[in-house]
């Protein structure tokens, strides 16, 4: 199902501020739609409005062609899966993922028939009778997302499901979960602050930062083109290096003079109109070219080399203090307090109004 948001407002009781405002979005039907962004940038208060936790302040929100700002959550045909589970305790794995049918009153047997369904489809059969207490942590997020899908809704919402669960079994479950949402063919809505769960499976990913959505599109359109420095250096680990300067005579001239590059043909053009004015350079760690034989280069001294198997990061300095990380691979040699020279990828240097904060190139 399409889920629209026009121009939504969230305004708490007692507060002068809008907490969200402003939120246009269209999540198109049997989207993997992400909202990403930090804590308190406003994503769950988003999510727990198209679920109808949340009253909306102004705008409209339609499932489809239905208008549902007075929708109470029941009757919204949605499914929401939380952070913490949420499961009984003292109900087993089948009585858990059976319980909103049976609150529904449907009949046993499509009861039984669904919760079987699920329960194979998420590996779940050998624990159908086992308390939550009982089985692992991967497990008991599975169970809450089997009492999600046995609802055959048409929208499941999902707020940080994997936050409580370790790295590995994060992993793990970001496949299962994309999986799942293929097989099921369903919307999904998705919030995290975890840019990597962003990144490997969302269709949409929606940046959110002050309550304002930062940019809306396919994950590589966030790494490749990034609308702004927030999201430029929000997306990507380690985080883009971002240099403030100018242009002068067609060239980006950092502001102590140490960084100067000619940009491609393409951006110059774009960079025509900021003649003598400030802008600000993105270039992420992994678009230095070791050695700088090849146009402009600047030399650093390696501070910190962290060991990360296939690549290495280095945390270096300018001669003026300037940070900068660069990413090499695994097997280059570097080591602490050397001094090396670098160059830039020219085709991937993301450049910046210093004043707006937004993309020139």
């Amino acid at each position: 199902m399409e889920v629209i948001l026009k121009n939504i407002g969230k305004k708490y009781e007692g507060r002068e501020e809008f907490t969200l405002r402003n939120i246009d979005l269209t999540i198109e039907d049997k989207d993997f739609c992400v909202i990403l962004g930090p804590s308190g940038c406003g994503k769950t208060t988003l999510l727990r409005m198209i679920a109808g936790l949340n009253s909306i302040t102004e705008g409209d929100l339609y499932f489809g062609s239905k208008r549902v700002n007075k929708v109470p959550p029941k009757d919204r045909d949605i499914a929401m899966v939380f952070q913490s589970y949420a499961l009984y305790p003292h109900m087993t794995v089948y009585d858990n993922m059976a319980f909103s049918l049976v609150m529904r009153k449907e009949n046993k047997k499509l009861i039984h028939e669904r919760v079987l369904e699920a329960a194979e489809l998420l590996e779940l059969t050998d624990y159908l009778y086992s308390k939550p207490s009982d089985i692992s942590g991967g497990q008991r997020q599975r169970v809450a997302l089997g009492r999600a899908i046995v609802r055959k809704p048409n929208v499941f919402l999902m707020d940080e499901p994997l936050s409580n669960l370790d790295a590995k079994l994060r992993e793990h479950m970001r496949v299962e979960l994309v999986r799942l949402h293929k097989t099921l063919g369903s919307t999904t809505v998705y919030v995290t602050h975890d840019q990597v769960e962003a990144m490997t499976m969302a269709t949409k990913i929606v940046l959110m930062n002050d309550g304002k959505i930062q940019q809306v599109g396919k994950p590589e359109e966030f790494y490749n083109k990034p609308e702004n420095i927030f999201v430029g250096k929000f997306i990507g680990s380690p985080t883009m290096n971002i240099i403030e300067g100018s242009i002068d005579k067609g060239r980006f001239v950092s502001d102590d003079g140490i960084i100067v590059v000619r940009p491609s043909k393409e951006d110059s053009k774009s960079l025509e109109i900021y003649e003598g004015k400030d802008v600000s350079m993105g270039i992420r760690p992994e678009r230095f070219e070791s050695g700088g034989k090849l146009g402009d280069t600047f030399e650093c001294i390696v501070d910190v080399v962290e060991m990360l198997g296939k690549e290495k990061i280095l945390y270096t300095r300018l001669e003026n203090g300037h940070e900068l990380i660069i990413s090499v691979p695994g097997h280059y040699e570097y080591n602490e307090e050397e001094k090396h020279s670098f160059g830039y990828d020219i085709d991937a240097l993301h450049f910046f109004d210093s004043e707006t904060g937004l993309r020139i190139n």
